[in-house]
């Protein structure tokens, strides 16, 4: 146990790995795709390249810093070593609240994919259950959780290769009954560039949410056995697996479904991925892609509950948050950041149940603005951490990501452009509504907060590692 924070370094090199990789693929990739198809058509799968260089800059941004810093508390303890107490501050109660809201959003899809099979159950029950389930894996210890979510994870990749691989058989030979039809669904309806380059750029805006997670392997770090050598090595892994996934699995689904078919794709039976394992003559392909959905949701709530419970628990290491969210179990977990992030979780999924057409679109422009704001300061941090240790001779990073200071700064102005054309976009303008008036909001909280730690005297610095 790391007697500083009563958090237990238990986690495992592979466990480090598919948690950072799970975090970065959710459900928008299953059922979201359709939406950025709508958009680009073909070309969508330009937009998830470009958006898997900005996350993969990310990947390599935080290993970098974290393999120095391996504390508590992430990228928000790192920030708060470069950019200041503030920043910090404003950081990681971003970061909580869109994982808080996530995780709300994540629970309710849950209960709906369970409708699927029965649509007689009430809403509220699946949701329920789910919530008691993965809160008790996020109560036991994080040596249990990393096992769950490796397992889940696991479910969402094997899932990936398999669509893969029969989609790349399906283009090359064709399937029984049903002959490879070649390119058509890329050179026909329009071409691979339908609707212009603009539209590419609006769909970027759209597939940039989906690699949202990545930044769960610097959170990691503070429970990694061996942070050193597990966290770049899950920082590359995830340079060839994003690159897969992501790019390879949108190009072989816009080569095998028409884009037009495609486009807007947003239930289980309405899927691409169904739309391919029937043409592969699987039987109950809804069926079984529901499945997959279902658990692929409950890695995201899994994932997202342990990293908001362990970013609050750093908040209030610092004097961000109150005293009492310090306290973890007798198993290095927690509880009381975990159960204050659990009753966020409550607000947002009655905010979805009971006012979905007001309540709850504010709470996820809220999430999307906060989650890619939380991104940007990131880079701000890498930037100030590589002029802070130039600057005083300190020693490199054993990782470092290529071409900085230029790919951090690059990578952070796409994300300024990126959050600008949301307020562009039907799906994510009600982003601006929210968004910037709870990032006020914290920047006025922090007032007393400061306050309150000149009066006490309180340190108000991360502790040195």
């Amino acid at each position: 146990m790391d007697e500083g924070t009563g958090l237990r370094r238990e986690l495992s090199g592979r466990q480090v790995g598919m948690i950072a990789l799970g975090g970065a693929i959710g459900t928008g990739l299953f059922l979201g795709s359709g939406l950025a198809i709508s958009l680009a058509g073909p070309a969508a799968v330009a937009a998830y390249a470009v958006a898997a260089v900005v996350a993969l800059a990310l990947a390599y941004a935080l290993a970098e810093m974290t393999v120095v810093h391996p504390e508590a508390g992430g990228f928000g303890a790192i920030a708060h070593r470069y950019l200041g107490p503030m920043a910090s501050f404003v950081q990681r109660w971003l970061y909580v609240v869109a994982q808080v809201v996530n995780i709300g959003s994540e629970v309710v899809a849950a209960g709906l994919y369970i409708q699927f099979w029965w649509p007689e159950v009430p809403l509220w029950l699946p949701v329920v259950v789910f919530s008691a389930l993965i809160l008790t894996v996020n109560t036991l210890s994080v040596r249990f959780f990393g096992e769950f979510e490796y397992w889940f994870a696991m479910i969402k990749v094997v899932t990936i290769v398999v669509f893969i691989a029969i989609g790349v058989y399906f283009l090359l030979f064709g399937l029984p009954g049903r002959p490879s039809p070649g390119l058509t669904a890329i050179t026909d309806h329009g071409g691979f560039l339908p609707n212009g380059l603009g539209a590419v750029w609006l769909a970027l805006s759209v597939v940039t949410f989906s690699y949202l997670g990545t930044e769960a392997v610097a959170v990691t770090a503070a429970e990694s056995k061996d942070p050193e050598r597990d966290v770049p090595r899950a920082a590359r892994g995830m340079v060839v697996r994003l690159g897969l996934f992501y790019v390879l699995g949108t190009a072989v689904l816009v080569a095998v479904v028409p884009w037009t078919e495609a486009a807007g794709a947003e239930g289980i039976t309405q899927s691409p991925f169904v739309r391919l394992f029937e043409y592969a003559g699987i039987p109950a392909a809804a069926g079984l892609m529901n499945f997959v959905v279902l658990t692929a949701a409950l890695s995201a709530m899994n994932t997202n509950l342990y990293l908001s419970s362990r970013m609050t628990h750093s908040l209030a290491m610092v004097g961000h948050a109150p005293k009492a969210l310090l306290k973890t179990s007798a198993r290095g977990v927690p509880t009381r950041s975990l159960a204050l992030c659990a009753l966020g979780l409550v607000i947002a999924v009655l905010a979805s149940v009971f006012s979905p057409q007001q309540a709850f679109p504010l709470l996820i422009g809220a999430a999307l603005f906060s989650g890619v704001t939380a991104w940007i300061l990131i880079f701000v941090t890498h930037f100030a951490f590589r002029r802070t240790r130039a600057r005083e001779g300190l020693p490199a990073s054993p990782i470092r990501l290529p071409g900085a200071p230029v790919t951090s700064g690059l990578a952070a102005l796409a994300l300024v452009a990126v959050l600008v054309t949301t307020g562009f976009t039907d799906q994510f303008f009600v982003a601006w509504l929210a968004g910037p008036p709870f990032l006020l909001l914290l920047v006025l909280a922090y007032l007393p907060v400061r306050r309150r730690a000149a009066r006490t005297g309180a340190r108000d610095a991360e502790p040195s590692t």
